[in-house]
């Protein structure tokens, strides 16, 4: 896919970009994991972070929300004009980065009110508790249940809403639609795109790419840990060949 994407070009650079990626290099141990990736988002923007098992999508999240693991050893991240690959998780946190890992990351004993209110303990703070079930009216009338034996889907929808009580910019999500039956899928779509209009940017890592890519405006494809497309998602589902080689549907 060359000749639509070059990936030695300094794309990062080019202008307007809210989230930018630029020639990151991350390892975990001697693991050479995320391999020169590159690609920018406009503000408001869903993004598809596409490839096969293995190819870094994970790695490439947890690298962007500047987690210990994987290692960051070369490359730039920019958000909204000030430098994250410097930064902690926890001050990447406070600029706007929320991830939503795969496996939610409920905390055990809490309500699902309990597990919202202690995201906001520290400023800065986003969604009010009203406006979070005003999105997911599932968790206000499970507020005062622990939010570990939530369904599946009630806890993608609670990790969601807990990254929302948050004043957050861009929204990183591994993995959202694992497990789910495809009626709280339709859910989850149509609160990512509520989500859109507020003017959040999102970065969704997803297995159903079709799914995916319906709801994105542009996709970036993984291979390996390299970037091998960077361009609208609709092209990627009118691109057969593209599909098969890649993403193997």
């Amino acid at each position: 896919m060359s000749d639509q994407f070059n990936p030695n070009a300094n794309h990062a650079q080019n202008a307007p970009a809210f989230f930018s990626a630029w020639d990151v290099h991350a390892y975990y141990g001697e693991s050479y994991i995320v391999q020169g990736v590159t690609f920018n988002i406009h503000e408001g923007e869903i993004l598809a972070l596409l490839g096969r098992n293995g190819a870094g999508k994970t790695s490439t999240l947890r690298a962007l929300a500047r987690l210990d693991s994987p290692a960051v050893t070369h490359g730039e991240i920019w958000l909204d004009h000030k430098h994250l690959h410097t930064k902690t998780s926890y001050e990447a946190a406070v600029e706007g980065i929320a991830l939503v890992p795969e496996d939610r990351r409920i905390i055990p004993g809490l309500t699902v009110e309990e597990n919202l209110q202690l995201a906001q303990i520290v400023e800065p703070v986003g969604w009010s508790l009203d406006r979070l079930y005003d999105l997911f009216p599932r968790l206000r009338e499970r507020r005062k249940q622990e939010g570990i034996t939530l369904s599946g889907g009630e806890q993608q929808m609670l990790a969601i809403a807990r990254a929302l009580a948050r004043d957050i910019k861009v929204l990183l999500l591994d993995e959202p639609y694992e497990g789910l039956a495809p009626v709280i899928v339709d859910e989850i779509e149509k609160t990512l795109r509520i989500i859109k209009e507020q003017g959040i940017t999102t970065v969704l890592v997803e297995q159903n790419a079709v799914r995916a890519l319906n709801l994105a405006d542009r996709a970036v494809i993984l291979d390996t840990g390299r970037v091998v497309y960077d361009g609208s998602a609709k092209e990627v589902l009118e691109n057969e060949a593209l599909r098969a080689e890649y993403l193997a549907i």
